[in-house]
């Protein structure tokens, strides 16, 4: 494969403006970050301290491998949200654990107890469909007093397919592993109940489906803690327990042994010999605007995530709004599909032609997006672009092999559905900090409402009030860029986090070791192509 040669000049006053503006963006982003790490108020730690017991991140951290990264994943959920930490009460992330990745689910028990709300349950349920899509085994650390009964109505319903999950994935061969620290009451109990493996730590960890208050209200009987759901009784008695743990150390220790005794469920990826990229990481935020209406060269970007800076680009001179290529990321090879301007007609075909190739030889898929929608005019319309871009979406709905997607700067419209945006389930979806999801630019968006209103008040024979029009215009405006900016999308969990651009290989790095734990498989059949 050919090495890209960069045009980017780092001295130009664009570059420099670029670079200012995302740095800015990326300081928000880590500020936003430092929020998640937030757990709770100081006096509710100590006492947990004082308990002789670990804050949440300190268990993740005592459980992965020494030398493991840890992605976090969906760290911003329920950012801005009212009465829900940053974060949704768990640390949820991917990492290595005696040598097996896995994904890890912990409770942090410092946050009102560690109850669940509407966004936790989301959290969860997303960490669900990854742990099953890439047969990666899920780790629970818990301590939770169960759900947060004042959010029952948005949480009770779909809860159950939690429980749903878990014993999917065990019938699959998908391992489920308890480490139970503290309190797991009600709902919360069918974690460890339908887990595969469970550690209780001794005179510190209970689970039942009713505590002591609960059980007397509803049938007048009076219980301790401890006979009715007690670590000791659980390992002795009930059976609930495989292991009783003498402290948090020891079930770490165990939870760790365990899981370096899975049965191999992934295919051994060979010791791959890794080139770096050419071209500087840091140049990326200089590269891209924080604007997303000024565009960059999607080459330039790929340059800076794959290996040597060097693919094979599929169809250059051909539908060039869409780059193809194929490439090696950390070793692994992958097709790319990275925006280059609006989408045509040429260039859905092209992207549709390149998703069946990459499937007919078992590649991954990388989605770079960048992209206002596919274009629009009579003379688009009369050369076919709905049933072009249909074909693209068609071929990305049908494609089976694994794909990533990056939200780079806009994901408007079909744009986004063309592009495999979440409503197409990625097998991991991400964003950077300028990235901007819509129907369409805000303003576009405020004009054709506008418009809109204005027909139908000529229409009606009304006046336009002018001073109302300018303030409802502005009023939207204002609410299209909040719910647009990333960080409200991945506050309400569309995505699995919002990623510092500079770390954009090593997450795909990541992701795409959790793809091969199973069997990289194509499709060979499609649905109906319009010719």
């Amino acid at each position: 494969m050919q090495v890209f040669h960069s045009q980017i000049n780092t001295r130009s006053k664009a570059y420099q403006d670029n670079l200012a503006l995302m740095h800015g963006l990326v300081g928000l982003l880590q500020d936003h970050l430092q929020s998640a790490l937030d757990q709770g108020p100081e006096k509710y730690q100590q006492r947990h301290l004082q308990q002789g017991k670990l804050l949440a991140r300190e268990r993740v951290e005592l459980l992965l491998d020494p030398e493991s990264p840890f992605l976090e994943l969906m760290p911003l959920a329920g950012l801005g949200e009212k009465g829900i930490a940053v974060g949704a009460s768990m640390v949820a992330g991917m990492g290595w654990v005696n040598g097996v990745q896995v994904l890890i689910n912990a409770s942090v028990p410092t946050i009102k107890g560690g109850a669940m709300n509407d966004f936790t349950v989301r959290k969860g349920q997303r960490l669900d469909k990854i742990a099953a899509e890439n047969h990666l085994p899920m780790v629970f650390l818990v301590e939770s007093a169960g759900a947060d009964l004042t959010q029952q109505a948005k949480i009770f319903n779909t809860g159950g397919a939690t429980f749903r999950e878990l014993a999917r994935r065990s019938k699959a061969g998908i391992s489920s592993l308890s480490v139970v620290f503290g309190s797991c009451a009600a709902g919360g109990a069918y974690i460890p109940g339908m887990s595969d493996y469970v550690v209780m730590v001794d005179k510190q960890a209970h689970a039942y489906l009713a505590g002591p208050a609960l059980l007397k209200m509803a049938t007048n009987e009076i219980a301790d803690e401890d006979s009715l759901g007690g670590a000791e009784m659980h390992a002795r008695q009930s059976g609930l327990a495989d292991y009783l743990a003498a402290d948090e150390y020891q079930a770490i220790r165990q939870a760790r042994e365990w899981i370096g005794l899975l049965k191999p469920q992934q295919r051994a990826l060979p010791r791959l010999s890794v080139e770096a990229p050419r071209y500087d990481s840091e140049e990326i935020l200089g590269l891209v605007s924080a604007d997303v209406r000024i565009p960059y060269d999607a080459r330039e970007l790929i340059a800076r995530l794959v290996d040597g800076s060097r693919y094979s680009e599929f169809k250059p001179l051909y539908g060039e709004t869409l780059v193809t290529c194929v490439a090696k990321i950390h070793g692994m090879s992958v097709g790319i599909l990275a925006n280059n301007g609006v989408l045509l007609s040429e260039s859905a075909n092209k992207g549709c032609h390149f998703i069946q190739l990459c499937n007919k030889q078992n590649l991954p898929l990388i989605f770079l997006q960048n992209i206002t929608g596919f274009m629009v005019g009579t003379e688009y319309e009369q050369n076919g672009i709905i049933k072009n871009g249909s074909k693209l979406i068609n071929a990305i709905a049908s494609s089976e092999v694994p794909a990533i997607t990056v939200l780079t700067g806009a994901s408007y419209g079909a744009g986004n559905y063309g592009m495999s945006g979440h409503s197409f389930e990625p097998r991991f979806l991400f964003a950077w900090p300028n990235a901007r999801l819509a129907v369409m630019g805000s303003e576009q968006l405020v004009g054709v409402i506008d418009t809109v209103q204005r027909q139908a008040a000529h229409k009606a024979g009304r006046e336009i009030n002018e001073a109302q029009a300018e303030t409802f215009k502005q009023q939207i405006k204002t609410q299209i860029e909040f719910q647009s900016a990333p960080w409200y999308g991945s506050s309400q969990v569309w995505d699995d986090g919002v990623i510092d651009p500079r770390d954009t290989r090593h997450v795909l790095g990541l992701c795409l070791a959790a793809t091969h734990r199973q069997k990289i498989q194509g499709t060979q059949g499609y649905g109906v192509f319009r010719m």
